[in-house]
């Protein structure tokens, strides 16, 4: 049997102290293989962003084991784990997170500049183009709309040929029709380089493109079946 990319082993999580400390992650175990499209479905509040700050090595666990390509995140320090994660897993957030006064060239570069990518500039612009920004370079965050700035975003977490891409509700500020074009990028991309890819979703339609689904309810994360898996 193919050994896991992602294996995590009865992760533990607590946020927050006293009354107000929530139980995020409760006895998670849960494993994925190299080259899945997994979609995390379930309520706002259930742990799904939570489960995949863990998985990134964003956050820390109380308890468990998070072993990642290899590694094990939560045995290692900060600046170990900050490397490791520049090099084998790309990030989308929902809300963009760009450099305001970077252009949108200089956003992709510079993940590649602190990862001591020599040709940064070179292969910034090769990932912009490749989501259909070549003609926005020079633009800045405020000057593109949402769909830009996601696509910019794409090609930042794209950049470093990751093994892993994660995505947190990667359309949730967009409107439909970009919304659509966005996640068909994303799914592309996917395929095009043979990433595993975990995303969370509250759009059934996008979770259902993905090729297994977990539910995420009150810290615990459960195998979904019964959805209908869209047309290969």
């Amino acid at each position: 049997m193919t050994e896991a990319l992602i294996s995590l082993t009865d992760v533990d999580l607590k946020l927050g102290n006293g009354a107000n400390a929530v139980h995020a992650l409760k006895s998670v175990s849960l494993d994925i293989a190299g080259g899945e499209s997994v979609g995390v479905v379930g309520p706002s509040g259930s742990g799904k962003t939570t489960l995949l700050m863990v998985l990134s090595g964003l956050e820390r666990p109380d308890s468990g084991s998070v072993k990642v390509a290899g590694a094990t995140l939560n045995t290692m320090g900060e600046d170990a784990v900050a490397a490791f994660r520049g090099q084998n897993i790309g990030i989308v957030f929902q809300s963009f997170h760009l450099i305001p006064n970077m252009t949108a060239l200089e956003n992709v570069a510079v993940p590649l500049e602190l990862a001591g990518e020599r040709n940064a500039f070179e292969k910034a612009e090769a990932e912009l183009t490749a989501v259909g920004l070549q003609h926005r370079l020079t633009h800045y965050p405020g000057q593109l709309s949402g769909g830009e700035q996601q696509r910019v975003a794409i090609a930042r977490a794209l950049a470093p040929d990751p093994k892993i891409l994660i995505a947190d509700e990667p359309t949730g500020n967009l409107d439909g029709a970009t919304g659509q074009a966005v996640s068909e990028l994303l799914f592309a991309k996917q395929r095009e380089r043979g990433m595993t890819f975990v995303l969370v979703t509250h759009d059934e339609g996008l979770a259902n493109e993905c090729t297994r689904q977990l539910a995420v309810d009150s810290g615990e994360v459960r195998e979904r079946t019964g959805y209908k898996r869209a047309a290969e």
